[in-house]
């Protein structure tokens, strides 16, 4: 089985937001917590991915949200062994948080789905396909969608979710959930 994994960015994400929706949808999913969620502290983010999935755990589905997609592939990438996919939701550019020399456009060592917005303050669509073409990832264009958080609407979002489950079983074909 795969463990499924939330990685908020900056600021968590709130009671409204998708990732919390659906970590009340599914309570055996785990989430990442940090002591300071205003900081984007590319470290400090794969830590608390390390400290909810030990060495030794199932693969898992990290699913990113903006910075914290960011910090989702850079611990694929120094943990390729216990990483199954990841899902990068409206992923912040990285030189826009000064970690353009740790997050390189290079092919990622994981099956992975990038969702992107046409308007998105923190990702131009362009640079999105640009980052999907370089790390392998399947983009998912969901038009103007903003930074597909709370604040643009994006409370449950079911259609996202069920992309996740439909992805989450080409990597395991026994998880159902």
């Amino acid at each position: 089985m795969i463990e499924f994994l939330l990685v908020p960015g900056l600021r968590d994400s709130d009671a409204g937001h998708w990732q919390s929706a659906w970590q009340q949808q599914h309570p055996h999913w785990k989430r990442i917590t940090q002591r300071d969620w205003s900081q984007p502290d590319l470290d400090g983010w794969c830590d608390a991915i390390s400290r909810q999935l030990p060495p030794q755990g199932s693969p898992a589905l990290l699913i990113g949200h903006s910075f914290g997609a960011l910090a989702a592939l850079s611990w694929a990438r120094r943990h390729p062994e216990r990483v199954a996919g990841l899902v990068l939701v409206a992923p912040a550019e990285p030189l826009r948080f000064l970690v353009g020399d740790r997050i390189l456009p290079q092919p990622l060592p994981c099956p992975s789905l990038l969702f992107a917005s046409h308007n998105d303050p923190l990702l131009p669509y362009a640079r999105a396909g640009f980052w999907a073409a370089a790390w392998g990832s399947t983009l998912l264009d969901i038009g103007e969608a903003g930074h597909i958080n709370s604040e643009a609407g994006f409370g449950p979002w079911q259609w996202g979710l069920a992309q996740v489950i439909d992805f989450a079983a080409t990597l395991c074909p026994r998880t159902l959930d």
